[in-house]
């Protein structure tokens, strides 16, 4: 395939960025995408310029680093996936393909496509754990938990805070993150003991680091690579006005 790249340069947090064109020929549909970056950066390299600053750990969908916006959608107009998995057989020769960083205040630009998303840090931080000393560890089946929480509890645990959400949110709100950190504690009897000191800490952290207010329009729910269901933000809201 040959494509068009739009790729978003800023040398730093303080520089004026801009996309700048590049040409890709002979793009290999079964490259995923940031092999396809990987190319295009050891292209530029041997031609003496500055290779594109992106974030990438595992390339296995698990740690959530390799966000990009890409043609409107964060990680890319497949559901369900992140940008690692997305695979350059999803475009077509021709293409031309938009991509920059995410795009919010609380995450600021580094460099490039490179985020400064430490805001969602700094609220697990502030609550997002259990710090009950329960001594040994107990015996599996001593605290049952009902099935459906369990469950529950689980799909809201494999958020993997990569910010999509907060990308994808006209506001910039971080509520589905935050819930579903929430939520993986409140659904179960070892997180209920400190629930409501942990809402309150969390959501105040969320709110003074200047994220956006949910408006309930479903993007955040749409475009998260791992699914998470806006019914935790419900929940979140639950627990917060129990807190006080």
């Amino acid at each position: 395939m040959n494509l068009t790249l739009k790729i978003w340069r800023q040398k730093d947090a303080k520089a004026k960025g801009k996309f700048v064109t590049y040409r890709m020929d002979d793009v290999s549909p079964e490259m995923s995408f940031l092999e396809m970056i990987d190319a295009l950066n050891d292209r530029i390299a041997v031609e003496g310029g500055d290779p594109i600053a992106f974030d990438h750990d595992c390339r296995e969908g698990i740690c959530g680093s390799c966000g990009m916006y890409i043609n409107g959608h964060p990680h890319g107009p497949v559901p369900a996936i992140t940008t690692c998995h997305l695979s350059m057989r999803y475009f077509y020769d021709g293409d031309t393909i938009w991509v920059e960083p995410w795009r919010a205040r609380p995450f600021p630009v580094i460099k490039d496509l490179i985020a400064d998303r430490s805001a969602f840090d700094k609220i697990q931080i502030a609550g997002g754990f259990i710090s009950v000393n329960t001594g040994a560890a107990p015996e599996a089946n001593s605290i049952p938990v009902p099935r459906k929480n369990a469950d529950s509890a689980f799909d809201a645990a494999i958020c993997i805070g990569c910010g999509a959400c907060v990308a994808a949110c006209k506001n910039a709100s971080a509520m589905l993150f935050v819930s579903a950190k929430i939520s993986q504690f409140a659904l179960l009897e070892q997180g209920r003991i400190e629930a409501r000191q942990r809402v309150r800490a969390m959501v105040e952290k969320m709110d003074e680091l200047g994220f956006g207010n949910c408006s309930n329009t479903g993007a955040c729910e749409a475009e998260c690579p791992k699914q998470i269901k806006i019914t935790n933000i419900a929940r979140l809201f639950r627990e917060y006005y129990k807190a006080y």
